[in-house]
């Protein structure tokens, strides 16, 4: 890839997608950034273009997705905002049909970000949800499929309730090799550089690809 590229951000609100947003503008290698969300955000970057839809009508916004070669999904929500019907809803079907719409426009590459333990045959909901997204995914035959899993996220959310900071906390300390946790800086650097990474397929192959990140491939990108 020579030419700086397009790239698309589906859900920069987040911790990853806030990280993720940093990193592509910040990169020569991209000329600009779409950033598709649902209500607009304080991103004041003259590469950034934001397209604000209704995740719940997304066919309508078919023309959202247009002139971008590269995606980054950091769609998600959690259940005890949204309620199990609701989480589902946005990390599942949110994904899908983003992913769906983004290979319509053209997109080579799609990043997705699910989770460590993602599994269909799951009975927690969490790991059952990630692994369907996981699964219809791989069935919309993309060109190229990014999947990542990461262990427990670590970030500094100001909002963060007193439980959860001290046990981000602990595993800061603990996890010092990151066996169970990693920094959602490291994921967001290592969605990028692999964008520039060969594909773990024959590149001749006219398959679609799908690579599967685990946490230990994260840091290996996001780290050297």
């Amino acid at each position: 890839m020579t030419e700086a590229m397009t790239a698309l951000v589906l859900g920069g609100s987040g911790e990853v997608g806030k990280k993720l947003v940093q990193e592509l503008v910040t990169n020569p290698s991209f000329a600009r950034v779409i950033l598709i969300t649902r209500r607009e955000l304080e991103i004041p970057h003259e590469k950034v273009e934001q397209r604000i839809v209704d995740f719940n009508q997304l066919d309508q916004y078919r023309e959202a997705f247009e002139g971008t070669e590269v995606g980054y999904c950091c769609i998600g929500t959690t259940k005890a905002k949204a309620g199990a019907q609701g989480f589902v809803k946005v990390d599942r079907d949110y994904v899908i049909n983003a992913a769906r719409l983004a290979k319509e426009a053209g997109c080579r590459h799609f990043h997705v970000i699910s989770s460590t333990g993602a599994n269909p045959n799951s009975k927690f909901l969490y790991m059952k949800t990630k692994g369907e997204c996981e699964k219809f995914l791989t069935e919309l035959n993309l060109p190229r499929l990014s999947i990542y899993r990461p262990s427990i996220l670590l970030c500094a959310r100001q909002e963060a309730r007193p439980l959860e900071w001290v046990a981000q906390v602990f595993l800061k300390g603990f996890d010092w090799r990151n066996k169970i946790s990693i920094d959602t800086e490291t994921v967001a650097r290592a969605m990028v550089a692999n964008t520039f990474e060969p594909p773990q397929a024959p590149t001749h192959s006219e398959n679609p690809i799908v690579e599967i990140f685990e946490n230990t491939d994260i840091l290996r990108l996001g780290i050297d």
